[in-house]
């Protein structure tokens, strides 16, 4: 097989070391989840030029906390692995593999399995979604773990920190102290800790 590929910029340069505007995997992993790089690279298609960014890491990082929100709220569903890879995703890989096309397809399940109520249904999206998303190297890891995982270089809170400060804002909400609970909720916020509260309780996950 012959193939051309599109050339790879940087902040809108051309990448070259003698400007210094070049990033290492090493160094990016310190800063985003290796499966943001992944999705970051598979969002262009491999024939057009790629704008390798900081914003761009940010972008697919946030699309991955979509997707991991959708199978995060099924949790407690066993997903229904009797099916292949969602035909329209095969079929996205198929013609010149057109990775963007494929996230896009994926992003639609996400969309779908948010909506649905019915456990059945929900199975069978989710593991199309999983399907789907295990040949672009995607969304196989633990929901929770990918919402609550810190770089590589933070010293943020630990999970049993961010527990502790939720049981008492928790606490605080009982006993009708508003101003305490909220207190906590911005005490959280400034270490990155975005709270969201449902009818099951109080999640957390890291910001972007």
């Amino acid at each position: 097989y012959w193939m051309h590929n599109g050339y790879l910029t940087v902040e809108g340069e051309k990448m070259s070391k003698s400007l210094g505007n070049y990033y290492t995997v090493h160094d990016l992993l310190k800063e985003v989840p290796g499966e943001a790089i992944r999705l970051s690279l598979l969002a262009g298609h491999y024939r057009q030029p790629l704008d390798f960014s900081k914003e761009a890491l940010g972008q697919a990082r946030a699309q991955l906390d979509r997707l991991y929100g959708a199978l995060r709220s099924v949790a407690d569903i066993a997903p229904d692995t009797s099916g292949d890879v969602p035909l329209d995703v095969l079929a996205a890989l198929q013609d010149d593999l057109n990775t963007p096309m494929a996230l896009s397809h994926l992003h639609e399940l996400a969309s779908r399995l948010n909506k649905s109520a019915d456990p059945a249904e929900q199975a069978r999206l989710k593991g199309q979604m999983l399907a789907g998303g295990e040949v672009l190297g995607l969304v196989q890891g633990d929901p929770e773990a990918w919402f609550q995982a810190a770089p590589a270089s933070d010293d943020s809170l630990s999970p049993a920190e961010i527990e502790d400060l939720i049981a008492r804002r928790r606490s605080a909400r009982a006993g009708r102290d508003f101003a305490k609970a909220d207190r906590i909720r911005a005490e959280l916020a400034d270490h990155g800790v975005v709270l969201e509260d449902g009818s099951d309780g109080t999640t957390w996950r890291r910001e972007a």
